[in-house]
């Protein structure tokens, strides 16, 4: 077996090892749907939503919820920590090489996300009659770039961030506007036109709009995949450039 594949492994039990972490990213979506759906006006269908439930646009919401959790909270409190434990230094004199560590998070995250996918729309589907993506492909592109954004601001928060609790304290604050201007709250054709439009320009926004494309079996919006693309790009490239290994 691989280092690297020890490393994921390994990652992956020490995530199981809390609870509460596993809970707000694999059960708590699911939970969070299986509620909503039993609210009587989450079965209506506004005109606004083109013929969508407010529950089919929650499914996918709920999803973004766990990849916000483990992108903003989660992936850059654990390498926040790991920095400041001299974990990773201690590291870079083993074969274990830190950036195999920090590839081996990323992929960890990226499945959680993935079960996560599976138990919520597993559940919404036989549930609550939630339609199964009209183009399945873009709905998967759609959330594996919602991973790569959130991830990337994931990546620079850990490079800035001096501890895993200030990274985490900066991941919660930018979490719930996030969270807004996706449409967690009010969905997002329902908002005012200018907070749309900021929305517009945010990772989990953005994510949204290509699910919910995929959802309708439209196609993808390039100002959504753009937008998604140079978060990772300009994210990604500030997390390298400023990334401290100790």
């Amino acid at each position: 077996m691989s280092i690297f594949v020890k490393l994921t492994l390994t990652e992956f039990r020490l995530t199981l090892r809390d609870p509460l972490y596993a809970f707000f990213t694999l059960l708590f979506p699911v939970l969070l749907v299986v509620i909503l759906g039993n609210v009587p006006s989450m079965a209506e269908a506004p005109p606004e939503l083109g013929g969508l439930r407010v529950i089919d646009l929650y499914a996918g919401l709920a999803l973004g919820l766990a990849t916000g959790i483990i992108g903003l909270q989660g992936l850059p409190s654990v390498l926040a920590t790991y920095r400041e434990r001299g974990i990773l230094r201690r590291l870079a004199t083993t074969p274990a090489s830190p950036a195999a560590l920090l590839s081996a998070q990323l992929v960890m995250n990226l499945v959680t996300v993935l079960l996560s996918m599976v138990l919520v729309y597993t559940v919404a589907i036989l549930a609550f009659d939630v339609p199964f993506p009209r183009n399945p492909a873009l709905f998967l592109l759609a959330v594996v770039l919602n991973c790569a954004g959130a991830f990337a601001v994931g990546l620079l928060l850990s490079a800035l961030a001096p501890s895993g609790k200030t990274a985490n304290t900066i991941g919660t604050f930018l979490f719930f506007p996030l969270m807004f201007f996706a449409g967690l709250w009010v969905p997002r054709d329902l908002m005012p036109e200018i907070l749309h439009r900021i929305g517009d320009f945010t990772p989990f926004a953005a994510g949204q709009d290509l699910m919910t494309d995929a959802l309708m079996g439209q196609s993808p919006e390039l100002l959504s995949i753009t937008v998604l693309v140079g978060y990772l790009v300009i994210c990604g490239a500030a997390a390298v450039k400023l990334f401290r290994w100790e």
